[in-house]
């Protein structure tokens, strides 16, 4: 059983719940962590979720999302995420968080999450995992937001709000180390 560790609106720890279990009924407010890889010429990678995921199968969404576990740190998750998903390893930058909800018709589960949102550069090929991933494609930034204004029902909900902020993620990738 995966637990996932349940917050509030100001990301404090509040309980943990087993991970399909704060999926239903509306969703409980947990944990979560997304990570938007570009590679050195400013192409975001794409990921599409494998079909046989839980929710949101199928859809185009970024590189790599996850939940820290029990004492597990933010940012040790991230990059355990990436080594399991894409089979890479890449610095990251946490650059803001943001709550959001978002409902999957097709499996009826919700996802309600106080979602960290971290960048980095990618200069390794992914090897990706297919249990997890159906398939990678690098992509420029205007080109993206164009397709998901367009088409949006081929991306996730989280991508297309993570999108509405892409010059700060950008930014992010220029800034000197803290």
């Amino acid at each position: 059983m995966e637990e996932i560790i349940l917050v509030d609106e100001q990301d404090r720890e509040v309980g943990f719940a087993e991970k399909l279990a704060a999926h239903r009924d509306g969703g409980l407010l947990h944990r979560a962590f997304s990570i938007v890889l570009f590679d050195p010429g400013g192409d975001v990678l794409l990921q599409k979720r494998a079909a046989a995921k839980y929710h949101f199968g199928g859809l185009w969404t970024n590189a790599c999302c996850g939940h820290p576990r029990r004492g597990e740190a933010l940012e040790d998750a991230a990059h355990r995420r990436l080594r399991e998903e894409l089979g890479v390893a890449s610095a990251l930058r946490r650059v803001f968080a943001l709550i959001y909800t978002a409902e999957d018709p097709g499996s009826g589960l919700t996802e309600r999450e106080f979602d960290h949102v971290f960048v980095g550069v990618l200069t390794e090929v992914p090897q990706p995992d297919p249990a997890e991933i159906d398939g990678l494609r690098w992509i420029r930034g205007d080109e993206l937001v164009r397709d998901v204004a367009r088409h949006p029902e081929h991306y996730t909900p989280w991508f297309a709000e993570l999108l509405e902020r892409l010059p700060e993620l950008e930014a992010a990738l220029r800034a000197e180390p803290a």
